[in-house]
C-alpha cells in the first residue's frame, strides 16, 4: 500500500514537469478560445515515475485474497494447536500460523520442564491483536478449558479421578484436578471426622465430582462419596450372606446410652444394651469399650433399612439354666437392689438371676410399706428364698423371714396396759401409726391423742418422725395390730372437773375459731367449749368475733362426750331478767306493809267516825294501786 502510493506520487511530480514546459512553449502562440482546466486533470495515477503500472481494483482484491489465505484464521477464546519456536528466559515464543507469532509466559509451562524448540502445545486465543498489536495467547487458561470440559464429563459419567491436595483453604482443602483448582469440604474428605486438613496436603487421592456450577466454572469433589461406595459394595455382600444366629467379629465404634454400634466390615450393627449382660448394667460403658474387638450373634435384620440387632449375652448360658444347686427354696442367700417398684424391689443374686421382695415380705409389721423410701439401688440385703420356680425363672424373698416372728410372743413384751415410746411413722386424718419396734406397731386414733382438746388433723399435734409415749390398749394378733393410746398416759381430768364446770358456772374464754355453727372458745384448765351463733350475741346486738375475750355461762356439761356448750348471751340475759324480778319482789314487800297497817287500824278502831272513814278509803285507794302496780310488774 505504501509502496503504490509513493509510485502514484512520482508520476504526478513528472506530469506536473512536463504541463509547465508546454505552458511556456506555447506562450508566443497566437491566443485561441480560453479553455477552463483544472490543474492535473490529465494525471494518470495507476503510473509510476518508473512508468510501471500498478494493479487494477479487482486484481488486488484477488492478490488480497491470496495473501490472506496463507494465515490461519483465528477467533478470540479458540482453543489452537501451536508451535515452540523460541525460548527466552521468561517467555515461550510460539506460532499458531497466524500473522504473528505470540508470547506466553514461561511460568505457564511448569509442568513442562523438558520443554523445547520444535515441542506442540495447545493454547487459548485470548486477543488477536492487543493495542499493541501483538497476538495474546495463554496455556493456562487453555488448561482451564480442557479441565473444565473433563470435569463436567466425569460429573456425567461418575467416573473417578485422581487429583493433589495443593493447600487449606476455610472450610476444607483445594484439589487440583486436570489442572483446575476444585474445593474438597472437610464434610467429604473422609466417613469420619476431620479435624487435621493439613496432613492431606501434598497427597495424590482419588474423588469423586458430586457438584459443578458452569456459570462460574467451580467444582466441588469428594473422597468421602468413594468410601461409602466401597463400604455400600461391603454391605451388600455381608447382607446377602447374612443368617440369624451368625456368629460375627465387630470393632465397637461408638457407644451410648441405649447401646454400642459396631464395625462388622464395612456394616454397623447395634448390640443393645439389655443384649450385653444377662445382669443389669446401667450403661454399656461399664462393660465395653471403643474399638474392643468382640464375637457376636446375629439376633435380626433388616434387608431395607439395613439394620443388624445383636446380641452378646446370647453366646453363653442362660445363668437361669446352669443354677448353682445351693440356691433352692429355704436357702439363704445374699443380693444387690437393682430394681424398685412400688409392689417391692429386685435382688440381683447372680447376673442374669433376680428375686423379688414384696413389701408384705419386708417387714413383719401389718403397717403399709413404700419399697422406694425402704431401699435404695445397690444396697446389699441377705434373703431367704420363699418359691423358686426355673421353669419361669420367678424367685420370690423375703427378708422379714431371716428373724423370727416377733408377733408369735407379742405378749411377752408388750402386753396390755404396758407403756413405752415409739417413733411415729406415719400420719392420716385418722389416726397416728408407731412403731414401737421393728415390725411391730400399731395406730394411736385421733380421738386418743388428747383428753381436753380435739384435733382436725393428728399434724397439730405430731409429726412423723418425732417420738411419742404410749401405752398398750388392745393386741390384736391375727391381724397384727397394736391398740395404742396417748391421752390414757393419764387419768380422764372430765371427772374432776365435772363440778369445776358445773351448769351455770360462768367462766372467762376466748373465742378461738368461729364457723358457719359457732364459736370454739379456750376454757381454763386447758378445756375447749361451743358457743353457737346465737349464745355469741352480745347486749348491743353484736356477736363476739374471733380473738375477743368474754364472760361465758356453762349451759351445757357432757362427760361422756367430752362436751361443754357455752353461752355469753345467757349472761346479760339473765340479769335483766333477775332485774325485774326484783322489782316484783320490792312491790310485794310495799303491798305486805300497807295491808298490815290497815289490819293495825282497823283492830284499834272500834266506831268509825266520818275523819276515821275518809282515812280509811284514802288507805284501801293506796292497797289498790299498790296492788294494781305488782300485778302490772309481774306480767312484765
Amino acid at each position: 500500500m505504501l509502496m503504490n502510493f509513493i509510485v502514484k506520487q512520482l508520476n504526478a511530480d513528472a506530469q506536473e514537469s512536463g504541463a509547465v514546459a508546454e505552458t511556456t512553449a506555447t506562450t508566443n502562440a497566437p491566443v485561441a478560445a480560453p479553455e477552463v482546466e483544472t490543474a492535473h486533470d490529465d494525471f494518470d495515477w495507476s503510473i509510476d515515475k518508473r512508468n510501471v503500472a500498478t494493479y487494477s481494483k479487482e486484481q488486488k482484491e484477488k492478490y488480497d485474497a491470496v495473501y490472506e489465505g496463507t494465515f490461519k484464521a483465528v477467533t478470540d477464546g479458540e482453543l489452537v494447536k501451536g508451535l515452540v519456536v523460541a525460548l527466552t528466559k521468561t517467555d515461550v515464543v510460539i506460532n499458531i500460523g497466524f500473522k504473528s507469532d505470540g508470547l506466553v509466559s514461561l511460568n505457564e509451562f511448569r509442568d513442562m520442564p523438558t520443554l523445547k524448540t520444535g515441542d506442540e502445545v495447545e493454547v487459548m486465543v485470548v486477543e488477536k491483536e492487543d493495542r499493541e498489536g501483538h497476538l495474546n495467547l495463554s496455556r493456562k487458561q487453555a488448561r482451564i478449558t480442557r479441565a473444565w470440559e473433563r470435569i463436567v464429563e466425569v460429573h456425567k459419567t461418575g467416573e473417578v479421578i485422581t487429583g493433589t491436595v495443593t493447600s487449606k483453604t476455610k472450610g476444607g482443602l483445594i484439589v487440583d484436578v486436570f489442572g483446575m483448582e476444585t474445593f474438597l469440604p472437610g464434610s467429604q474428605i473422609d466417613v469420619k471426622p476431620v479435624t487435621d486438613y493439613d496432613q492431606f496436603v501434598g497427597k495424590t487421592m482419588e474423588f469423586k465430582v458430586v457438584k459443578i456450577n458452569e456459570t462460574i466454572k467451580n467444582a466441588v469433589v469428594s473422597h468421602k462419596a468413594l468410601i461409602e461406595s466401597d463400604i455400600e459394595a461391603q454391605r451388600a455382600e455381608i447382607m446377602s450372606k447374612l443368617e440369624r444366629g451368625q456368629v460375627l467379629e465387630g470393632t465397637i465404634k461408638n457407644i451410648t446410652d441405649f447401646g454400642a454400634f459396631m464395625d462388622l466390615g464395612g456394616l454397623d450393627g447395634l448390640l443393645y444394651i439389655t443384649d450385653i449382660s444377662w445382669g443389669r448394667i446401667s450403661h454399656p460403658s461399664e462393660v465395653l469399650k471403643l474399638d474392643q474387638k468382640l464375637k457376636v450373634v446375629v439376633l435380626d435384620f433388616d434387608d431395607e433399612k439395613k439394620r443388624i440387632s445383636l446380641g452378646l449375652k446370647q453366646l453363653t448360658p442362660h445363668p437361669w439354666d446352669i443354677l448353682p444347686e445351693n440356691i433352692h427354696e429355704g436357702s439363704v442367700v445374699k443380693g444387690k437392689v437393682v430394681n424398685i417398684e412400688d409392689y417391692g424391689a429386685f435382688l440381683e443374686i447372680m447376673p442374669g438371676v433376680e428375686g423379688l421382695v414384696h413389701v408384705s415380705e419386708i417387714t413383719w409389721a401389718n403397717t403399709p410399706i413404700n419399697a422406694k423410701e425402704f431401699f435404695k439401688l445397690g444396697d446389699e440385703y441377705e434373703a431367704k428364698i420363699v418359691t423358686l420356680d426355673k421353669d419361669n425363672r420367678k424367685m420370690s424373698l423375703s427378708i422379714k423371714q431371716m428373724s423370727e416372728d416377733p408377733w408369735s410372743t407379742i405378749e411377752n413384751k408388750f402386753p396390755e396396759g404396758s407403756r413405752h415410746t415409739g417413733l411415729v411413722k406415719n400420719i392420716t386424718p385418722y389416726g397416728v401409726f408407731v412403731e414401737l419396734a421393728p415390725g411391730i406397731g400399731g395406730m394411736i386414733h385421733i380421738s386418743d391423742l388428747s383428753w381436753l382438746k380435739r384435733f382436725n388433723h393428728p399434724s397439730e399435734y405430731t409429726k412423723v418422725g418425732s417420738n411419742i409415749d404410749v401405752v398398750i390398749l388392745g393386741i390384736d394378733k391375727e391381724n397384727r395390730k397394736l391398740q395404742l393410746g396417748h391421752k390414757q398416759l393419764e387419768e380422764d381430768p372430765w371427772n374432776a372437773l365435772q363440778d369445776t364446770f358445773a351448769v351455770g358456772s360462768v367462766h372467762e374464754g376466748t373465742v378461738i375459731r368461729r364457723d358457719d355453727k359457732g364459736g370454739i372458745v379456750q376454757l381454763p384448765y386447758g378445756l375447749e367449749g361451743f358457743a353457737p351463733n346465737r349464745h355469741l350475741v352480745k347486749e348491743d346486738g353484736k356477736a363476739i368475733g374471733a380473738d375477743e375475750t368474754a364472760q361465758f355461762m356453762v349451759i351445757e356439761f357432757d362427760r361422756n362426750e367430752k362436751r361443754i356448750v357455752v353461752s355469753h348471751t345467757r349472761l346479760w340475759e339473765q340479769a335483766k331478767v333477775e332485774e325485774k324480778e326484783a322489782v316484783r319482789k320490792e312491790a310485794r314487800v310495799e303491798a305486805d306493809k300497807t295491808k298490815k297497817a290497815v289490819k293495825n287500824i282497823q283492830n284499834k278502831v272500834e266506831k268509825a267516825t266520818l275523819g276515821d272513814l275518809g282515812a280509811l278509803a284514802e288507805i284501801k285507794e293506796k292497797l289498790k294501786q299498790e296492788e294494781k302496780q305488782g300485778g302490772e310488774g309481774q306480767e312484765g
